[in-house]
């Protein structure tokens, strides 16, 4: 019972609350429930999305291309929502334990280079401790999703509005930037930083510090250099 509630002392009393989750090395309750949630989100976005803007905005308008029959049509905008709902639970299920895997990876070659010794059970609950905001974002998405008649892209971006990429007359390549600005992120920025803390015995100011480096690069990797490979 104790480490079912765990999870929920973390919003509460973050510090106390992931540094006993740390110290317990009580890492599989928040993997479930961050897995549960993108899960649930998921499912809400491929049951409410709309996919006929973005099937009929990639049928080919050149002169001379094939045309398309309207059947074919709406057997795209099917396939494409059943892709979307496989998508949306295989990243609940599948992708997301990778990533709180590879961040406590991430973490144990961090504490390597400080010469700050921790236990892989530590640096994996605080990897999964410092998702649960990300959970929480996701769970908030889904109930709202539940609620909306139907999706579309733009709508689903800004039916949770948590980062500045959000506000009106930014450029392409500010609101790129500017997603890294993001309440959910920056509070799992922080609880990581607090379950490095806790787990490497490091100051809490220099293992906040670090905690941001490292979102910093993970943000610059993601929101600016990936999305500029594609394009302006």
């Amino acid at each position: 019972m104790t480490s079912l509630v765990q999870p929920a002392r973390v919003f509460v009393d973050p510090f106390e609350g992931t540094r006993a989750a740390v110290e317990g090395r009580r890492w599989l309750w928040p993997l479930l429930i961050l897995a549960f949630c993108v899960t649930a989100s998921g499912i809400a976005y491929a049951l409410r999305w709309d996919a006929t803007a973005a099937v009929v905005g990639a049928l080919p308008t050149e002169v001379g291309a094939p045309s398309v029959s309207e059947s074919d049509i709406a057997d795209q905008i099917q396939t494409a929502s059943r892709k979307a709902l496989v998508g949306g639970i295989a990243k609940g299920l599948m992708l997301m334990p990778l990533e709180v895997l590879l961040l406590a990876c991430v973490l144990w070659v961090t504490a390597w280079l400080f010469s700050k010794p921790a236990s892989f059970g530590q640096l994996m609950a605080a990897a999964a401790v410092a998702m649960l905001p990300i959970a929480l974002y996701h769970l908030i998405f889904a109930v709202c999703a539940g609620f909306q008649h139907s999706l579309t892209d733009l709508r689903a971006e800004r039916l949770v509005p948590s980062s500045l990429a959000l506000l009106d007359g930014l450029t392409p390549k500010l609101q790129r930037v500017l997603r890294g600005v993001d309440f959910f992120n920056l509070w799992s920025v922080g609880l990581l930083g607090v379950g490095f803390s806790a787990a490497t015995g490091m100051r809490l100011g220099r293992s906040l510090l670090l905690a941001l480096v490292l979102y910093m690069m993970y943000a610059g990797i993601v929101f600016i250099r990936i999305p500029t490979l594609g394009g302006p």
